[in-house]
């Protein structure tokens, strides 16, 4: 990482701005949004988990035909006994992942844009390296890198390959609540990270599930969402160490939790112009190289 603070701090806007672009992760396929009847017999009971199962798998594919959303974004990395939340809010296209919002982050403002996965952030005056106000990261190139595929989550044509890896029994609906003044129905997702593209390299970083609730509406469009993992860093590489460079991989919590509003809303994002842009991607390449 770059420096404690600092690398910590990018770590946790790097994972917001991915998130940023990848907010309907876990979602997509085709199924009806009605509730069980709720009757007491193990056929209904089962027959009722499987609607469960289909009213979110079909939640992104509902979602995504609104086409664009405002949206409020909540995340919290914690890690060696601290944490940081990061807050956003904005807009985003929900077909392609592009976006345009603020964040907040330890009191201090950040400019953010995604377009085409690649996350542009407008960081404090006097922080951005390279004296230009704007860094460049490409999402998809660090996310290979940290075996995590091409970052494209969202990417509509993945999406059926994220429904497969919610199975019956990892879906329970939790009640009703209301969210931002609509009522909605919550449930609980347990998504099997081996079905995941490069899911075999994922899985070592976050283990074999990954817990996911979302907040439906009653046209069975999400209206919350919120993942929680665990992920398994690689040890910390030699610099700044000495005898426990050998140490056990360190791990961080991110806890994510994303609203969805104003379905149909304007998005229009702009890259920033070039020569205002200093590029990250390669710098994050190599710290990400010396610490696997």
């Amino acid at each position: 990482m770059v420096g404690a603070g600092n690398g910590r701090r990018l770590c946790a806007l790097g994972i917001a701005g991915a998130l940023a672009g990848t907010v309907l992760v876990g979602c997509g396929d085709d199924g009806d949004a009605q509730d069980g009847a709720g009757a007491s017999s193990a056929r209904t009971s089962a027959g009722a988990e499987e609607q469960d199962t289909r009213a979110v798998r079909s939640a992104y594919g509902r979602t995504a035909q609104e086409d664009t959303a405002k949206v409020r974004l909540r995340v919290r990395t914690s890690a060696d006994g601290r944490s940081e939340t990061a807050n956003g809010q904005g807009a985003v296209d929900l077909e392609d992942g592009d976006s345009a919002m603020t964040l907040g982050v330890q009191g201090q403002r950040i400019e953010q844009r995604v377009i085409d996965r690649i996350l542009y952030q407008r960081m404090p005056e006097g922080q951005a390296p390279g004296g230009k106000p704007w860094i460049r990261i490409d999402i998809g190139k660090v996310a290979a890198q940290q075996g995590a595929g091409d970052g494209s989550v969202s990417d509509p044509a993945q999406s059926a390959a994220y429904a497969k890896a919610i199975t019956d029994k990892g879906v329970a609906k939790k009640g009703a609540e209301t969210i931002g003044g609509v009522r909605t129905t919550r449930y609980g997702v347990l998504v099997d990270v081996a079905e995941l593209p490069d899911g075999g390299t994922l899985r070592k970083q976050v283990g074999p599930t990954l817990p996911m609730d979302v907040w439906l509406d009653d046209q069975g469009r999400m209206r919350r969402q919120q993942i929680e993992m665990t992920v398994k860093a690689p040890a910390q590489s030699r610099e700044g160490s000495s005898s426990d460079a050998s140490a056990a991989p360190q791990r961080f919590t991110v806890r994510t939790v994303t609203d969805f509003t104003d379905f149909g809303t304007d998005v229009a994002v702009d890259a920033p112009p070039a020569g205002q842009v200093t590029d990250m991607t390669g710098k994050l390449l190599k710290q990400g190289g010396r610490q696997s």
